[in-house]
């Protein structure tokens, strides 16, 4: 179905509404005469999309989970995880179409501790990836608070916080750009920027201008990736983006940031795929060809780390029916024009406190039905070609 125009739809839902109102029958609305309940149609695979998975460092395993890894239960104590076990989750991601894992990485001037432990993680991978096929990139995770600034304390009026901050990406995101398994797009380095909407700064431009600078002296052509919050719209961080980025995605929109009410639940690839569609175009028409990239999960459950939680959950008993939608909602607003970088996210590969992971399950004593492989080669389907 057609996409509705967002003003055209407040016009149709009111005349719909006085209807209802004022109609004979006293039926009322039903689900069905929603103005969002249009269908998610198959878009065909005519080439490869580029996809990428969230690895997340998950340091002590919750006995709240009750499904269990094909690979058993693993800890991940200061990020360091079984090489075994990384080798087997590459090799499961390659087979289910994963093109590369997204590291987070923290501070190394500000965040010592954690930083020491995504390195490790990091590291764990770069040794397990014998083959070299599968590729990473970093997410560098931006801690006003750490770095100490804020609208009233902005980093260009700060010497100490702007080389610290230019510190971290010459510390140590550059000795792992340098591997050869790290990610590119068109040519450039990838380098997700996380909470990016927390540099605060007068003019971020300036911001972004001297990271490239710093990292060009290096030999890096920077490809950035700035994350915006989930659910805002696109104007919010303008000052944030604009000749800063040159692509932006979500924070999940169907993961646990995003879906926390449930008129977004019952028509859930609908109501993101109106909210990507008019970013995507925002971003693309007013500022300056930002690209965009989708981010979906396969499930979400809040209620495992929040046993009390209201929050609505994105359960995995329909055998992939929604997620399906997701993926093709994400084909329908990844880039793929003739500037477009075809690029999707996954959140996650291993997100497993809130059931948001592709990793394969297996059988289990907690009477919780496996789903095996199934989301992995629902991404293989919807994102590569036959």
């Amino acid at each position: 179905m057609k996409k509705i125009v967002f003003g055209f739809l407040l016009i149709a839902g009111f005349y719909s509404c006085k209807k209802w109102a004022l109609g004979k029958d006293n039926t009322g609305p039903t689900p069905q005469s929603n103005i969002l309940a249009y269908s998610i149609n198959e878009i065909p695979v005519t080439k490869n999309y580029t996809v990428g998975a969230f690895y997340y460092n998950n340091s002590t395993w919750t006995a709240a989970v009750k499904r269990v890894p094909v690979v058993g239960d693993y800890n991940m104590t200061n990020g360091a995880v079984s090489p075994a076990v990384m080798a087997r989750h590459i090799t499961q991601a390659q087979a289910g179409g994963i093109d590369y894992f997204l590291f987070a990485y923290r501070s190394p001037t500000k965040d010592n501790t954690n930083w020491k432990s995504d390195s490790t993680l990091i590291q764990t991978f770069v040794n397990a990836n014998g083959s070299g096929n599968m590729k990473f990139a970093l997410a560098y995770v931006v801690n006003s608070g750490a770095l100490g600034i804020s609208n009233a304390n902005p980093l260009e009026k700060n010497a100490t916080a702007m080389n610290n901050f230019l510190t971290d990406f010459q510390r140590g995101v550059a000795a792992f750009m340098s591997n050869p398994n790290y990610m590119k797009v068109n040519g450039k380095t990838l380098l997700y920027i996380e909470s990016a909407e927390n540099i605060y700064s007068s003019q971020d431009s300036v911001i972004y201008d001297s990271i490239r600078t710093r990292l060009s002296g290096m030999g890096f052509q920077m490809y950035f990736v700035g994350m915006q919050d989930a659910w805002t719209p696109p104007a919010r961080y303008i000052d944030r983006f604009y000749k800063c980025v040159d692509a932006i995605y979500h924070n999940t929109l169907s993961g646990f940031t995003g879906l926390t009410s449930w008129d977004r639940w019952y028509l859930l690839p609908q109501t993101m795929d109106q909210n990507w569609e008019y970013s995507r175009q925002y971003f693309r028409d007013s500022m300056g060809g930002i690209n965009y990239i989708p981010d979906i999960s396969p499930a979400c459950d809040p209620t495992i780390t929040t046993p009390n939680s209201t929050n609505p959950i994105y359960p995995r008993t329909d055998s992939g029916a929604i997620f399906r939608q997701l993926c093709n909602v994400a084909k329908m607003n990844a880039d793929t024009g003739s500037n477009g970088i075809r690029m999707v996210l996954i959140d996650s590969w291993n997100q497993w406190q809130y059931d948001m992971q592709l990793e394969p399950d297996t059988v289990n004593t907690n009477n919780v039905k496996p789903y095996g492989e199934l989301y992995l080669n629902i991404v293989k389907k919807e994102f590569k070609t036959p």
